[in-house]
């Protein structure tokens, strides 16, 4: 097999765990933790305060089990999602394999724009060593190429 055709072959696909958005007028907003998402494209999420704001950080996604991780490595029983300012949890599949490629989630068709690394506030978010505990494992950022609904338990999937 080509390299091409391996980077797009995985043994299953992902699924949405948990879903959230940021309607605050600031970072330190509120978060809504919610069941359904309407993302537009160009945009981003609706009702999200960051829409329309950056066009390759329209929508952020972690992976569950790199929550796992960061738990173990804090020394922690779990991670609530909120604390990570990400808008999608997803398990099953290897998230970072979607950076620079086109995947779908439920309607919605994304590329895989970047890392999404974490910022200070993992510090405060997690305690002492969180920054360095979501290194590697803060997720991706995501532009919208086909909006639509994302809802719990969606599919995410390779294109």
């Amino acid at each position: 097999m080509e390299i091409k055709q391996l980077m797009k072959n995985f043994a299953f696909n992902g699924k949405v765990e948990w879903l959230s958005y940021r309607p605050g007028p600031t970072s330190r907003g509120s978060i809504k933790i919610v069941d359904i998402i309407d993302v537009t494209e160009q945009k981003g999420i609706v009702g999200d305060r960051y829409r329309g704001t950056a066009r390759n950080r329209q929508v952020t996604l972690i992976q569950a089990e790199h929550i796992e991780a960061m738990a173990k490595m804090l020394h922690q029983e779990s991670i609530d999602p909120a604390l990570l300012r990400r808008n999608i949890v997803v398990s099953g599949i290897n998230l970072l394999a979607f950076h620079d490629t086109i995947f779908q989630i439920g309607e919605v068709v994304l590329k895989g724009t970047g890392y999404c690394h974490p910022c200070s506030r993992m510090e405060e978010n997690l305690g002492s060593g969180g920054y360095n505990a979501m290194r590697g494992h803060g997720g991706i950022t995501c532009m919208v190429m086909k909006g639509g609904k994302i809802r719990i338990g969606d599919e995410v999937s390779s294109v």
